[in-house]
C-alpha cells in the first residue's frame, strides 16, 4: 500500500496494523518528522519515500526519495499498489486523492478536505472512510430505510468555558483538547466546531441520508447513531482507536479483537448535549452547508487561512468565525462548477481574507 502521512496518528496506526499482519508497504510519505520516518524505513523497507521539503531529502536514509506535492503525485502514479491511505492534513490532500482515483486505486480516506471541497466530483464507490464517525455510520448500515444519521463531537477545548471568554482565547487555550492530543489544526477546528461541520459534509457525500446532525458526547465513546424509518435507533460505541476502521479498510472484514471492548459498568453513564450556537457560532452554517454542500470550499479555504493566522498569534480565536462569516457573505453567490474552479476559489478566498 501507499501511506500518505506516515508519521501522523493515522499513519502510525496503519503501520501498526501492517506490522501485525505482515503487509507490504510500497510508499511512505511524511512531513518533517524525519527521525520517525527513518525508523519506519528501517522497519518496513518501502520502495519509495516522499518528504515535504527538498532540504530534508539528504537526511532520509533511503535511495529513492521524492519531495513536495509533485513527489507525492509521482509516487502514487508509478506505484503498483492498489490502495492509498490518505492521512494528509488540509487542502493539500485533495490532489493526491484525485491522482489515486485517476490511476484506478482505492482510497482509505482520513483527509476530510477531499470530500469537503470536492465530494461532487469524487468516485465515492472507491473510498473507504477511516474517520471514526464515518466508519461508525458505515458499520451501522443494515439495509433498512434510514431517517437520520447523527455523529458526535467532544466539544473541544471550550466546551466548559464561560462563553464571554471564548472570543479572546489564546492559542495555548485552544490546543488543550479535553480528551486527547491531536495535531494543532484539527484541535483548533475541534474547538470552533469546524471539524464537525467538515464531518457532516463528508457524511452528506458518502451516505446522503434524509437528515444529518451532530451532538456533543463528552466521553467520545459513542461515535454515531442511525435512526431508522421504523423509529428504532442503533448506536456505535467503542474505545477511540483508528486501528479498527483502518483494519476494515484494508481487509473488508475483521474477525479478531482489534480494540479493547467497552465495559458499560465502568462507563457508568453517557451524557448528550446540543451544540450551542452561542458557544460555537459557526454551527449557524450547518443547514446552509448541508443544503448547498459545494460551499464547503468556502468554509475550508477560509478556515485554512484563518487557523494558520491564529496559530501564529496574528488574530484572536473569535476572529476565525467572524471572518468566515464575512467570507460566506462575499462568496456564497457562486459555487465551483468543476475541479479547476475549486483551486481558483481557494486562491480568491485567501486573497480576499488578506485584505480584511
Amino acid at each position: 500500500m501507499v501511506i500518505l502521512g506516515s508519521t501522523g496518528s493515522i499513519g502510525t496506526a496503519t503501520l501498526d496494523i501492517a506490522e501485525k499482519y505482515n503487509l507490504k508497504i510500497e510508499v511512505l510519505s511524511a512531513g518533517t518528522n524525519i527521525e520517525l520516518l527513518n525508523s519506519q524505513i528501517i522497519k518496513f523497507n518501502p520502495e519509495i519515500v516522499v518528504v515535504l521539503r527538498e532540504n530534508d531529502v539528504t537526511k532520509v536514509k533511503h535511495k529513492k526519495v521524492f519531495w513536495g506535492e509533485n513527489g507525492i503525485l509521482k509516487a502514487i502514479e508509478i506505484s503498483k499498489s492498489n490502495l492509498v491511505i490518505n492521512a494528509l492534513v488540509g487542502f493539500s490532500g485533495l490532489k493526491p486523492t484525485l491522482k489515486a482515483l485517476e490511476t484506478g486505486k482505492k482510497i482509505a480516506l482520513a483527509n476530510k478536505e477531499s470530500l469537503v471541497v470536492a465530494g461532487e466530483w469524487l468516485d465515492i464507490s472507491r473510498i473507504s472512510p477511516i474517520d471514526s464517525e464515518h466508519f461508525a455510520l458505515w458499520y451501522l448500515l443494515s439495509g433498512r430505510k434510514i431517517e437520520e444519521m447523527t455523529i458526535t463531537a467532544s466539544g473541544g477545548a471550550f466546551r466548559d468555558w464561560e462563553i464571554a471568554k471564548i472570543f479572546g482565547a489564546s492559542r495555548e487555550d485552544a490546543l488543550k483538547h479535553p480528551n486527547w492530543k491531536m495535531g494543532q489544526k484539527i484541535t483548533v477546528d475541534s474547538a470552533s466546531m469546524v471539524n464537525k461541520l467538515f464531518e457532516l459534509l463528508e457524511a452528506k457525500w458518502l451516505f446522503n441520508p434524509p437528515k444529518l446532525d451532530a451532538i456533543i458526547e463528552p466521553k467520545s465513546l459513542l461515535h454515531a447513531v442511525i435512526r431508522f424509518r421504523d423509529g428504532s435507533s442503533t448506536a456505535h460505541i467503542s474505545n477511540t482507536d483508528m486501528k479498527l476502521p483502518i483494519a476494515f479498510a484494508l481487509f473488508g472484514k475483521v474477525e479478531e479483537e482489534i480494540l479493547k471492548p467497552i465495559d458499560l459498568l465502568k462507563i457508568g453513564e453517557l451524557k448528550f448535549k446540543a451544540i450551542d450556537q452561542n458557544r460555537y457560532p459557526l454551527w449557524n452554517l450547518k443547514n446552509e452547508l448541508l443544503n448547498f454542500p459545494k460551499r464547503g470550499v468556502i468554509l475550508n479555504s477560509a478556515n485554512d487561512f484563518l487557523v494558520e493566522k491564529f496559530l501564529k498569534n496574528e488574530i484572536k480565536f473569535g476572529e476565525i468565525s467572524e471572518k468566515i462569516f464575512k467570507t460566506f457573505d462575499k462568496f456564497r453567490g457562486s459555487e465551483p462548477r468543476n475541479l479547476n474552479d475549486i483551486f481558483e476559489f481557494d486562491q480568491e478566498i485567501k486573497k480576499f481574507l488578506k485584505n480584511i
